[in-house]
């Protein structure tokens, strides 16, 4: 997934994020509601994880500004405050999930995915096709029963061409998907993913290249 971390405390943010993508998300960090509210202009995300007590713009009006948006992101809001009263005026602003600080992240993990699940159409807990079956909440990839140990990047492409059910993929799809916004878009990254997930996958090949479209998993 392709996910936006907004907090205001450095080192939480990084370790938050840190631990998004050992989880093999995309994330991307910044600090205040501002800086939010314009990378949600430019990107696509599945979840926003969001501190309610933001400067610059207030975590309650980039909720505000999502809802008017009519986006499918999901929003996680986070606050130090646990008051009952807090947790339900912060979903009647439009969040989808709250939780308080402290928190474990295994929790946070647990509900950004749950949430992720909601942003796309409905897929299967388990992905399978072409002897190809992939577990994200395991993150295991099997081909014909074989266990087939992947990158964190090369398990969120071959997640995304799994989703699209033979369907092509561009490459910007997926860098929109499984790079954040430090990638590259002028560069061949995304083929030399697909190239070492086709090595690993192994023979015959399953992972196609549609010339001009993108890739397919046939």
């Amino acid at each position: 997934m392709r996910i936006l971390v907004v907090e205001d405390e450095p080192l939480l943010a990084e370790t938050v994020a840190r631990g998004l993508r050992r989880d093999a998300h995309a994330v991307d960090v910044v600090h205040d509601g501002g800086a939010a509210l314009e990378h949600l202009d430019v990107n696509d995300y599945d979840v926003v994880v969001l501190d309610r007590d933001l400067p610059v713009v207030h975590g309650d009006d980039v909720c505000r500004s999502l809802a008017a948006r009519d986006s499918t992101a999901r929003v996680l809001m986070l606050t130090a405050a646990a008051d009952i009263d807090d947790r339900v005026a912060g979903l009647a602003l439009g969040a989808d999930d709250y939780l308080p600080k402290p928190f474990a992240f295994r929790e946070l993990s647990a509900r950004v995915a749950a949430l992720g699940r909601r942003a796309r159409a409905a897929t299967p807990p388990v992905l399978e096709r072409a002897g190809i079956r992939l577990d994200p909440h395991r993150r295991e990839v099997f081909r014909d029963g074989r266990y087939v140990p992947l990158s964190r990047k090369e398990f969120a492409v071959l997640t995304e061409l799994l989703r699209a059910d033979g369907a092509a993929v561009s490459a910007e799809q997926l860098l929109e998907k499984a790079w954040d916004e430090h990638a590259d878009p002028f560069t061949h990254t995304v083929r030399m993913t697909i190239l070492k997930l086709r090595r690993k996958l192994g023979d015959p090949q399953v992972v196609l290249t549609e010339p001009g479209v993108g890739y397919r998993v046939v």
